[in-house]
């Protein structure tokens, strides 16, 4: 016996995997949208009058938030002006056709369209970067710069606010790796569904409680146009293990999803627990809790042939860094002093003698091998030309 939608009566085509509604399409559409309504409205996102920019990559979240929003614009009449805002990693195969993508939404959906490239506004590709650092940890530079590229354009746009395509799955895997990273700054904002109101643009995603599984049903019977492929250089991204486990545990509960993102919703922190005091970074002016923020120093690492030196624990990359600092003053001071007395010399032709070396002499210092001075001058590493917070960092 077919079943019944569980609002209309009429013959039922999808369970809701958020509530267990058996629902008809037209149902499922109304509801999908309502309940977009009422987060929005609940949560009072939008001013009337103010234009919002709707993060677009191409796939199939912010290509059914931009056709959603619109909808309901007009239906509601937020009275806001919406436009598309993009960014251009430089991923070759993967970024540049979804990008094609975005601008065939942009004619269907008749919105602006800005799209803003890591390239132009850092000097460096995805592509570039991952032949420096590899596999391994690109998704940390890619994600920074990305939430910085996106409030760069929508300065760029004068928009007063950005909306991303955040459902409710990307904000639980973010609370799940928080935890496990026992990361209390992060943990204690996750959840919330505008942040960066202390900075110079509030961020906003409407799809909070929006199941991922429903975003994907909702574009396929609308039959949007979307990219659906994965990026090339995520396979090993830490938040892919956060999502197997969030999907192994929605295949027990469906609840779970909402579960977590409440649980995070109702932590509180200790009074005695330290948080990080968010200022702004000394070189760009980006919002950061540190004298420089992660992009400049992940950007500084990249210039001076130090890639990981913004990666994790980089106290390792922060001790090379000094290192060759303190090489280069060492020979600087021996350049600047004058020749150096016949003992020394002495010394150094003994040395020379006694290991048999057949090496040049260096023009700098007659050590007997190219002088380090060199090798740093050859990395561009002069102590004048480096912030001091990037050298204490």
């Amino acid at each position: 016996m077919p079943i019944k939608c569980n609002l209309c009566e009429a013959g039922a085509i999808l369970k809701r995997p958020k509530t267990g509604d058996a629902l008809c399409k037209n149902c499922f559409y109304f509801a999908f949208e309502e309940e977009v309504h009422k987060t929005i409205t609940d949560a009072n996102l939008f001013v009337r009058g103010e234009t919002v920019a709707i993060g677009a990559s191409g796939g199939k979240d912010s290509t059914v938030l931009a056709y959603v929003l619109k909808a309901l614009n007009q239906r509601y009449d937020y009275g806001v002006n919406l436009v598309l805002l993009s960014v251009d990693e430089g991923i070759t195969g993967y970024r540049d056709d979804s990008l094609e993508t975005v601008k065939r939404n942009q004619q269907q959906y008749d919105l602006p369209l800005k799209i803003v490239s890591y390239e132009e506004l850092y000097g460096w590709t995805m592509d570039a970067i991952v032949k420096q650092i590899g596999l391994k940890n690109n998704c940390t530079f890619c994600g920074v710069f990305r939430r910085q590229a996106l409030d760069r354009g929508a300065i760029l746009m004068k928009v007063d606010r950005i909306v991303t395509g955040h459902n409710a799955d990307d904000i639980a895997e973010t609370v799940i790796m928080n935890v496990l990273r026992g990361d209390i700054g992060r943990l204690q904002r996750c959840t919330a569904i505008t942040t960066g109101t202390e900075g110079a643009l509030p961020r906003s995603k409407p799809f909070k409680y929006t199941y991922e599984k429903e975003i994907v049903m909702y574009a396929y019977f609308k039959k949007l146009d979307y990219f659906s492929t994965e990026c090339i250089y995520s396979p090993n991204a830490y938040r892919g293990f956060a999502r197997a486990y969030i999907k192994d545990l929605e295949k027990i509960r469906p609840s779970a999803i909402i579960d977590i993102i409440h649980s995070g919703e109702s932590l509180s922190v200790k009074k005695a627990v330290k948080l990080p005091t968010q200022g702004t970074c000394e070189r760009c002016g980006y919002i950061s809790s540190n004298p420089l923020c992660k992009a400049c120093i992940l950007l500084e690492g990249l210039n001076r042939g130090l890639p990981r030196l913004g990666i994790g624990k980089s106290h390792k990359e922060r001790r090379k860094l000094n290192e060759m600092l303190a090489q280069k003053e060492e020979a600087g001071n021996e350049k600047t002093t004058p020749d150096n007395s016949r003992e020394t010399t002495e010394n150094a032709s003994s040395e020379k003698s006694a290991s048999g070396s057949s090496k040049q002499k260096c023009e700098n210092c007659s050590c007997g091998q190219k002088c380090l001075a060199e090798k740093v001058e050859d990395l561009q590493l002069d102590r004048r030309k480096i912030d001091p917070a990037l050298i204490d960092f």
